[in-house]
Parts: structure tokens; sequence; C-alpha cells
């Protein structure tokens, strides 16, 4: 009875989160980052690219954008002609531009960004967790179909089908589930674990690393008991995010924070929170 209850548990959480990863839409950007019909018709008409840059300069001003073009532009996706937030990202397949997109999943057929991210993280966690159960689970009857003790036929092959498969997923999911913890760890989303973001200074890869504590509440909250829950409880509305530099200037110590995690050491300093941080850049 108690296996049975425990992977009941399981099921419904892998079916909940699985539930959730594919029907919760990607978020787009806001109104305010859309061009307005003077603006767009301003820039189409303008042939001359450097006058262009300028004219999304001046739009982005109003706008809390500080990440660039590799060649130090504003961000602007000409098919949704808008222009794009810190960590968005424009998807081939959705056809719209996705805040904080990581990846387009064709095993959930959605796109993980922004308003799913922790959906489908919770969602690889409790598909291991779960195989890993049924193969804990079944592989005592693989012992005894080993050791020649199992007798019926039929049962032999659910035996092995079901060791085969979970532990296949099992290391397959175990695989992409540790890279994306070190990416949560890390701050950074696939896409920016493949091309560093590009700020007014550079390329910087840490750029919206603000060490492992605040950089998991980003993704699930400041709420704890909610962390295993696939319910919204990610920090801010995905069109900004604190980043290192800005908070540096604000906390000192937040710049030998890179050498504390290589030493094993990741405190949180008192006084501080990311919401205040947001809230000053914006007006900023």
């Amino acid at each position: 009875v108690a296996y049975l209850v425990i992977f009941h548990i399981l099921f419904v959480l892998f079916v909940w989160t699985y539930w959730k990863s594919i029907f919760t839409l990607p978020v787009q950007p806001g109104k305010k980052y859309h061009m307005s019909y003077a603006d767009k018709e301003r820039y189409e008409n303008e042939e001359r690219p450097e006058v262009q840059r300028q004219i999304l300069a001046e739009i982005a001003r109003k706008l809390p954008v500080y990440t660039r073009t590799g060649n130090g532009g504003i961000r602007f996706c000409d098919r949704c002609q808008l222009i794009k937030p810190d960590r968005c990202h424009h998807c081939s397949v959705c056809a719209v531009c996705v805040l904080k997109m990581d990846h387009h999943c064709p095993w959930v057929n959605n796109c993980i960004g922004f308003s799913n991210y922790k959906f489908f993280l919770l969602f690889l966690a409790y598909s291991l967790v779960y195989c890993l159960y049924i193969a804990a689970t079944v592989f005592k009857y693989f012992i005894k179909y080993w050791t020649g003790e199992l007798t019926n036929g039929r049962s032999k092959f659910h035996v092995l089908f079901l060791l085969f498969v979970a532990v296949m997923f099992f290391v397959s999911l175990m695989f992409l589930f540790g890279y994306h913890c070190w990416l949560v760890s890390r701050n950074r989303s696939t896409l920016e674990a493949f091309s560093a973001p590009v700020f007014q200074n550079g390329p910087d890869k840490n750029g919206f690393n603000l060490g492992f504590v605040r950089n998991l509440q980003q993704v699930f909250g400041e709420e704890k008991k909610l962390w295993l829950l696939p319910v919204a409880s990610s920090q801010g509305d995905g069109h900004f995010f604190p980043m290192r530099a800005l908070c540096e200037a604000q906390n000192p110590l937040l710049a030998n924070e890179e050498q504390w995690e290589d030493d094993g050491i990741d405190e949180e300093p008192h006084g501080y929170s990311v919401y205040q941080n947001i809230r000053v850049h914006v007006r900023d």
C-alpha cells in the first residue's frame, strides 16, 4: 500500500508539471516595448543604418533595457516590431518574442521561458524521481528473474521492459536536469550559456549572476513552501532582471562573490533585496 501511495503521488506531480510545461503559454513583451505607428514609420522610411540605430536608441531610453547586440546597438525584432527586453529572444517556431527565452522544447511542444521555466525544471525533477522509483521497485524482481526464481513468462517481459525504460530515461534526465541546475545556479538561460549577453561594456556571461541563493529565488520565488509545487512564484514580470554590475555598485561585496563560490562559500549579505534593485533601476 505504501508503494502505491508514493507511486501515485509521484505520478500526479509528474503529470501536473508536464501539463503546466505544455499549456503555460510563453509570455510576450508588453505594449510599451512595441514601436508606435509614428516611430515605426520613421524607422522604416529611414535607409541609413546609423540613423536607424539612433532612432532605436531614442526609443529605448524610456525603457529598462541594458543588453545590446554584438555591435553595441539596441536589440530590435524586425518581425515583431518591438524593442527586445533583456533576455528576450524571438522563437522561430512559435513566431513570437519570448521573455527570458531558454529554448524551444520539442518534448513539450512549447517554448520554455519566463512563464514556465520553473514548471519545466520541476517536470525534469519529478520525471527523474519517478523513473528512479520505478527502477528501484522493479529491481528486486529483476534479481529474481536473473536467479531463475521468477517463473511467470509474462512477468519476465514486463520486468525487463520496465527496468530498461526506467534506467534509460533516468540516465538521460539526470544529465539534462543537472545541466539546468547548473544554469540556475549561474542565472543563465540555455541561449546565454552558448552566447553570453552583451552589455554596454561588452559581453559578460555572469551579467545576471547575483549569487546562488538569489539566483534560485529568481526562478522559484522567496516562499520556499511553493518551490516544489507547479504554481507561479518566480520573481518579477520577465521584462527586467537585476544585473550583477548594477548590484555591485550598491553592494561592493558582490564583486567578490564569484571567488566565494569557488571556495564553496555563498552567503547572502543582510539587508539586501532584489526588489529594491528592481525599483531603483526601473526609475533610472
